[in-house]
């Protein structure tokens, strides 16, 4: 544990609820799974209590189930999980889109298309970590583009549940070719401020990120 980078406000369990939550996106645990908690206290050398506060957490977020007399369960996603995630997003993502293209700032293009370029640059190198890090600023741009706070809010805030998932799932190299051609169509149709090309783009942005998401999970 002592190896972890850590932020002055992480706890201890936090820095484990970081690491089980990883295994679980990643499909280092199956579906299923029991999790154990002495076999964590003795990989990680710290106590059980900690432990026991990091599974309550990943139970309230629904990555693990909790039986009592039985322990605790990865739950991972089912195909119904990935469907629900999308069609959340796809109506979020609509609106943002719509009232960006009503109210995006020529400095704000300037902006999206910098972070635009950015991606093109590191999908090149196909470096997905850092594209990952340039996508979530790119979509940030269209939420503050849309001018709307409560809006920006709900999806900064279901965004940072779906970078967990993507950083397992969505961004292996083989994919960053394809997503990057999704976002080139959303840029342009913003950059042109045409509302009909964008929510169009923006669905078809989803929708393969669903079947990204679907094909490597091998959701059934």
């Amino acid at each position: 544990m002592n190896k972890r980078t850590k932020d002055p406000e992480t706890t201890l369990t936090d820095e484990i609820a970081d690491i089980v939550r990883d295994r679980i996106l990643k499909g280092e645990y199956y579906i299923g799974e029991k999790i154990k908690e002495t076999a964590i206290s003795s990989e990680l050398n710290v106590s059980r209590t900690p432990i026991r506060e990091a599974f309550k957490q990943l139970n309230e977020e629904g990555l693990l189930d909790y039986i009592p007399n039985r322990g605790c369960f990865a739950k991972g996603f089912t195909r119904r999980d990935v469907t629900d995630i999308y069609t959340v997003r796809e109506a979020l993502e609509k609106i943002a889109v719509t009232w960006a293209c009503e109210r995006i700032t020529d400095e704000e293009i300037e902006k999206l298309e910098e972070q635009f370029d950015l991606m093109e640059f590191y999908t090149m190198k196909k470096d997905t970590r850092k594209t990952l890090e340039l996508n979530s600023a790119f979509h940030g741009v269209i939420y503050k583009a849309a001018g709307s706070r409560f809006l920006a809010h709900v999806l900064n805030s279901y965004k940072e549940y779906l970078d967990k998932t993507r950083k397992s799932v969505s961004y292996s190299t083989e994919f960053l070719e394809e997503i990057q051609k999704e976002h080139r169509e959303l840029f342009e149709a913003i950059r042109d401020r045409s509302v009909d090309r964008s929510v169009q783009a923006i669905q078809n942005h989803l929708e393969g990120s669903r079947k990204r998401t679907e094909q490597v999970w091998n959701l059934k």
